[in-house]
C-alpha cells in the first residue's frame, strides 16, 4: 500500500533527496566515509555548508547583506536567542500573536526583558490573522516578531506588516521554501528544518548585517549569533547529516524550477483540499476563515468525536497518515508540505469525498 504522508513535522521528504543519500550513504564526495563520519573541520564538510548556503540564497533570493546560519534548537531556541540579542535593558518588542507558537515566543521574550502585544485574535479562537488596522506597533520597539504560518490552526500571513524602521523577525518553520517571499523586508528570518527544508535537527537563520551589529556583549558564545556569523556556522560540531539533507532537499528543489513552481504546486494542493471543506460545511468544519487560510496545513473538525475518529481510522487504511489534528486542539489536519506530490491531495480529497457522501 502507498503512503501518502500528511504528518505535520517531521514531514514528508523528496524521494530523490533520499535517493541522493541513499547512493552517498557510505561514500561522501569521494571521502569512503558517510557524510555522518567526516570532520566538521575537513573541506569536504566546509564545501558542504558552503554549496547548501549558496543554494538556499539562490532559491530565496536572499540580498547581499545578510548572513545565513545553520544552528541546532529548533525555533523553541530562537524563541528565546531573539530577545537575548535584540532585547536589551530599556527596550521592548512587539508581538503579534495569530496562535501558540507565537504565544510561546512572546512567553520566552518575556523572561528576558519586556514585550508587548501589538495585536492578537485570540478572542477569535485564531480564526484568522489580525488586519493591517488592528496592528498597533510600538514605535520605539526594539522589533516586530510574527509567525508567518500557524501549523496548529491553519492560518497564513498572506501580507506582512508594515514596520517602517523597526526590524521584522519572522519564525518561518513551516512554510519557508513553500512560496516565494521578499527577505529584503526582514530583518531575521528563522525556520526549523523539519517542514520544508529537510530533516529535523538543523535551524535555519537569516540575518541582516544590521542587526548583527545590535548584539550586546556577554551573552553565551553560543547564544550570540555573532559568534555563528563569524565561524560560518562551524563554531561547534555542526548538525551534519541535517545540512546534508537540507542540501539535497535545495537541489532537488532547484531542479523542478524554484519557489515560483513549487508555490503553484502547493497552491494547487491546497485548492483540492479545501474544495472538499467547502462543498461538504456539514461534514468538514474548517477552523480557518477564508481570507487566512494556510496553504500548508488545512485544519478542519467533523460534527462529532466518533465521526472524526472513524475519518481518521479509515484513512490509515487507505494509507493516508498523519492526519490528526494537534493534541491541544483535536480535529483533523492536513498537511501539504512542499514534497507532498499532487497525487496524495487528489487522494485525500477523493476520500473526503467519499467519506462526506458515505456518511452524510
Amino acid at each position: 500500500m502507498k503512503i501518502h504522508n500528511f504528518n505535520p513535522g517531521p514531514a514528508v521528504l523528496p524521494p530523490e533527496a533520499l535517493r541522493l543519500a541513499q547512493e552517498e550513504w557510505s561514500d561522501f564526495a569521494g571521502t569512503g566515509m558517510s557524510v555522518m563520519e567526516v570532520s566538521h573541520r575537513s573541506p569536504a564538510c566546509q564545501e558542504l555548508f558552503t554549496e547548501t548556503e549558496q543554494l538556499l540564497r539562490q532559491l530565496l533570493g536572499v540580498p547581499d547583506g545578510y548572513h545565513v546560519l545553520f544552528l541546532q534548537g529548533g525555533a523553541s531556541l530562537q524563541f528565546g536567542m531573539v530577545p537575548m540579542n535584540f532585547l536589551g535593558e530599556g527596550k521592548s518588542a512587539d508581538y503579534i500573536l495569530t496562535g501558540s507558537w507565537s504565544q510561546k515566543a512572546l512567553k520566552e521574550a518575556r523572561i528576558v526583558g519586556e514585550a508587548r502585544v501589538a495585536a492578537t485574535t485570540e478572542e477569535d479562537n485564531f480564526r484568522r490573522l489580525p488586519k493591517p488596522a488592528e496592528i498597533k506597533l510600538d514605535p520605539g520597539a526594539a522589533y516586530v516578531h510574527i509567525t508567518s504560518n500557524n501549523t496548529i490552526v491553519g492560518t497564513q500571513h498572506h501580507y506582512w506588516p508594515e514596520t517602517g524602521e523597526i526590524p521584522l523577525i519572522a519564525d518561518m518553520s513551516s512554510d519557508i521554501l513553500g512560496r516565494q517571499f521578499d527577505v529584503s523586508k526582514f530583518g531575521l528570518v528563522y525556520a526549523g528544518a523539519q517542514k520544508n527544508l529537510g530533516p529535523a535537527g538543523v535551524t535555519t537563520v537569516i540575518i541582516r548585517d544590521d542587526m548583527l551589529e545590535r548584539c550586546p556583549d556577554g551573552l553565551p558564545s553560543m547564544l550570540d549569533y555573532r559568534t555563528h556569523a563569524k565561524a560560518g556556522s562551524l563554531y561547534n560540531t555542526p548538525p551534519v547529516w541535517c545540512v546534508y539533507m537540507m542540501r539535497n532537499v535545495l537541489l532537488w528543489l532547484k531542479s523542478i524550477g524554484g519557489l515560483r513552481e513549487i508555490e503553484q504546486r502547493n497552491r494547487a494542493k491546497a485548492r483540492l483540499v479545501y474544495r472538499c471543506v467547502d462543498r461538504y460545511p456539514k461534514m468538514f468544519i474548517g477552523h480557518a476563515e477564508p481570507g487566512s487560510r494556510s496553504v500548508m496545513n488545512i485544519t478542519f473538525r467533523l460534527p462529532t468525536e466518533e465521526l472524526e475518529q472513524a475519518f481518521l481510522e479509515k484513512a490509515k487504511t487507505e494509507g493516508l497518515i498523519g492526519l490528526k489534528g494537534h493534541r491541544s486542539v483535536g480535529g483533523c489536519r492536513a498537511s501539504l508540505y512542499s514534497a507532498l506530490p499532487l497525487e496524495s491531495a487528489q487522494v485525500l480529497a477523493a476520500f473526503m469525498e467519499e467519506f462526506a457522501t458515505s456518511h452524510g
